[in-house]
């Protein structure tokens, strides 16, 4: 049985708003509302659990995530929608030294988001629009704002292609392009000419479940991201899976002799910007191992491993399915090389208690900076010889196959850090 798929969270906090802002205008209880995904363009009908009035123009709806048959962590968390009709745009009419509310993102109307590939959990590379859009007076405004559980974007220069900072706010709401067009086309459907309304996005667990995540690496703390490209929620973990991956690489590898490995939605944007012809990326998610295997199988001669660092460095440390739930050992892998090359025990022991990849690898810049060394450079070449070797020996024990991989590893800012000496060859060929 092929595995089930679900939806992303954008989908159902934009289900709840659709939900309240129905109770607001017209006294209808709904247990269920129609959605227009816009990526992919299909309606769907998703279930609110939820809905009730709570004072004249304020409604709140609640519904519960699900994501298909997918290893995530928000399954059946609730998210609730809080719309209030009425309320003043935040920025809008203001003087031009005025500063717009902080951790408020208004709308009109939506901007088209960059075309990717379609994460892992994470992460994808469109940032959150924070500003006013477009000039229409009589066009309805939509304000959103992140409440309670919502993680905050803590450095604005860390997020690709963020063209606004809100003056003198060190933090925005992590609810991104997709996010935004998915509210903004469903409800101003609703709205007369020039009718405002606010949404507050609400993720009661978001605060607990985020500590459970790799946020904090990529800049995103106290709360989940309203993130992704599209509405549907592939299980890339499930076990079923591996089979559709299968077959996407079967077809791929009778194409092409040079194939590239991306785990997930950073690498598949990132890449085509090096001149990576976008039929060569596979998306392999956690199931590195098998798919480098069947790569050898069906004669694939070159593979370039292309993703952040914090996840591909597990491969140096012999761990070929990625998934945090099976295998971590990252600092260890890490500390390992670093002792490797002799740095000192207190280092090592800093490096050790670093709580992420990230952390890792912004003490070695800073250790680089006070000692004019070139650390971060020396360690992170060593990890990526280490990982084409491991994953060729990987490929020859489980094939028989000789086939050449190289290594790329990206920084949370999707800045390079290392190319191995093979990865340089093999991007000579694809570019």
């Amino acid at each position: 049985m092929s595995p089930r798929s679900g939806y992303t969270l954008p989908v159902f906090a934009c289900a709840a708003a659709v939900a309240a802002l129905q109770q607001i205008k017209h006294g209808r209880t709904l247990d269920r509302v129609s959605i227009d995904l816009l990526e992919p363009p299909e309606i769907v009908e998703i279930a609110i659990e939820q809905v009730a009035e709570l004072k004249p123009g304020s409604a709140l709806a609640i519904t519960r995530s699900d994501p298909g048959d997918n290893l995530d962590i928000t399954r059946n968390t609730p998210i609730w929608a809080l719309v209030e009709s009425g309320v003043e745009i935040a920025g809008a009419g203001l003087a031009k030294d005025s500063q717009p509310k902080q951790d408020i993102l208004v709308q009109n109307p939506p901007v088209p988001e960059p075309e990717v590939g379609t994460d892992s959990p994470a992460i994808t590379p469109n940032p959150p629009i924070s500003k006013i859009i477009g000039t229409q007076d009589d066009a309805p405004k939509i304000t959103i704002v992140g409440g309670e559980g919502i993680g905050k974007i803590v450095d604005s220069a860390c997020i690709p292609n963020s063209d606004f900072q809100i003056p003198n706010s060190p933090t925005k709401p992590a609810i991104y392009a997709y996010a935004q067009r998915l509210l903004y086309a469903n409800l101003e459907r609703s709205l007369a000419p020039g009718e405002t309304i606010q949404v507050t996005i609400i993720l009661p667990e978001g605060r607990k479940l985020a500590e459970r995540t790799s946020n904090a690496a990529f800049g995103v703390v106290d709360g989940l991201s309203l993130l992704g490209t599209t509405g549907i929620s592939q299980p890339l973990s499930a076990p079923g899976q591996l089979d559709i991956c299968r077959e996407q690489l079967q077809t791929k590898a009778r194409q092409f002799e040079s194939l590239v490995f991306c785990v997930g939605e950073n690498g598949l944007d990132l890449a085509p910007q090096l001149g990576i012809d976008r039929e060569r990326l596979v998306k392999t998610a956690n199931w590195l191992g098998s798919l480098l295997v069947e790569a050898g199988l069906q004669g694939v001669k070159e593979i370039l491993l292309f993703g952040y660092h914090g996840k591909l460095l597990k491969l140096a440390g012999g761990i070929f399915h990625t998934h945090h739930h099976l295998a971590d050992g990252r600092r260890e892998i890490l500390t390992a090389h670093c002792a490797n090359l002799g740095l000192p025990t207190p280092v090592l022991q800093a490096i050790f208690a670093c709580p992420t990849a990230e952390a890792a690898l912004k003490y070695l810049r800073e250790l680089d900076v006070r000692e004019n060394s070139d650390w971060v450079s020396r360690v992170y070449e060593t990890i990526a010889l280490e990982i084409d070797r491991r994953s060729q020996e990987y490929i020859y024990n489980h094939s028989d196959r000789q086939v050449s991989v190289g290594t790329v590893l990206f920084d949370r800012d999707r800045q390079i850090l290392v190319k191995s000496e093979t990865a340089t060859t093999i991007l000579d060929h694809l570019c």
